[in-house]
């Protein structure tokens, strides 16, 4: 059997809120498969401990550029150390300039981008410069240039989120979905774009919580479908509720409109990225002890 670690309980605590023990049972239960005691205290205690593994920690800022006609854009994550270099002028520029850069001129991955010209010197070498005058690292994430069926609309939250969305016919009415899309984080257009990793986790944990509450054997499909169309329609954005309206689904007043969303991408900085976390008092105890 697997070795159970203080530090596994603690990550998985940290991941669903979940009480300690039950963290420790969980993870025994499961063998120290995280994902699969992740899965047995959901069952336990329901959305509570659905938070996400992946938690925005990491800092740094979005940046997007749209070409005039609206055809084409693109959008970059850059990550620093703290929101204080985050809100640097030069830290800003250079990821303006960079988003500039993926737009005219298209790079192939990161390293295409750093090799960049940029100010009489490379990219890689403007950003080396940058770290040394800051003494605070910073990392090109990630980029992406994309064209568009309709045209592009865009909208930043604080730096901390980018949203690109691809909207024809009305293009009044692509800022509010960019905005939308936003707020409400869906995980694709419609249900044709969600993993399938996913739905099999949500088809599992209704198998087991209807087991938990008795249900009968031959109704546990069928509520685990109903649980699965329920989560669809909360994780796709045509069936999300529209924010401005929550009357009507995102489907529905692009409709009203005569607009059609063609995809969407969105950049939440930090995304995956766990940040490292010091426990200062634990550092000075174990000074203490030197």
């Amino acid at each position: 059997m697997a070795e159970i670690t203080a530090s596994m309980v603690k990550d998985l605590r940290e991941r669903t809120d979940a009480p300690m023990m039950d963290c420790k049972k969980a993870l025994s239960e499961a063998g120290g498969d995280m994902q699969k005691a992740e899965e047995i205290l959901r069952v336990r205690f329901g959305n509570k401990a659905a938070k996400s593994a992946g938690r925005v920690a990491a800092e740094g800022v979005v940046a997007i550029r749209i070409a005039d006609d609206g055809k084409s854009a693109a959008m970059v994550e850059v990550n620093c150390e703290t929101d204080f270099v985050a809100k640097n002028d030069d830290f800003l520029a250079l990821t303006r300039a960079l988003a500039e850069m993926v737009l005219n001129q298209n790079p192939a991955d990161v390293a295409a981008l750093s090799a960049l010209p940029y100010g009489g010197k490379t990219v890689e070498e403007a950003r080396t410069e940058l770290v040394g005058k800051i003494g605070e690292n910073m990392t090109i994430r990630r980029f992406v240039r994309l064209t568009a069926t309709g045209k592009f609309a865009s909208y930043i939250h604080g730096n901390k989120i980018g949203v690109l969305v691809d909207v024809s016919g009305d293009e009044g009415i692509a800022k509010d979905i960019a905005m939308h899309i936003a707020a409400s984080k869906p995980k694709s257009l419609d249900a044709s774009g969600v993993p399938q990793a996913l739905i099999d986790t949500e088809r599992r944990v209704a198998i087991e919580k209807a087991k938990e509450a008795g249900k009968p054997e031959a109704m546990l499909e069928k509520i685990a479908e109903g649980t699965v169309q329920k989560f669809l329609k909360e994780v796709t954005l045509l069936s999300q509720p529209f924010v401005k309206d929550d009357k009507q689904t995102v489907e529905q007043v692009l409709k009203s409109k005569g607009a059609q969303c063609h995809g969407f991408t969105m950049y939440i900085v930090g995304e995956g990225i766990e940040k490292k976390v010091t426990d200062f008092a634990a550092e000075v105890a174990a000074a203490a002890k030197v």
